[in-house]
């Protein structure tokens, strides 16, 4: 397994926006193609804290992690609900990615 961790630092004033978008559509559309949300909130102590969304996302493998990012981004419903969050001007100031290798560290027993 692998996790892609994104942290999306807002523009001022657009964090709640951002909230928005991925409650109302990111996490429907991770949904629809069967992309596994495992966590996901904002940054309360920190660098960027109260002005962050952080999620992790847990895929199979790489080939699947950019197979279901292809196919999301390139959804109609999804560029439009996008367009639209961002019709008063852009939300994302910053986004960090990550994917970190879920079978390098064995569980303790």
């Amino acid at each position: 397994m692998i996790y892609e961790i994104r942290e999306y630092v807002a523009v001022p004033g657009k964090l709640s926006a951002i909230i928005d978008l991925f409650t109302n559509h990111t996490a429907r559309m991770f949904k629809r193609y069967d992309m596994e949300l495992i966590s996901a909130g904002h940054t309360l102590i920190g660098e960027n804290s109260f002005g962050e969304l952080v999620y992790t996302v847990r895929f199979a493998n790489l080939a699947e992690l950019e197979n279901k990012w292809s196919q999301m981004l390139a959804d109609p419903e999804w560029q439009q609900a996008f367009a639209a969050a961002e019709s008063d001007g852009p939300l994302i100031r910053t986004m960090r990615r990550r994917v970190i290798d879920g079978s390098s560290i064995e569980e303790a027993p």
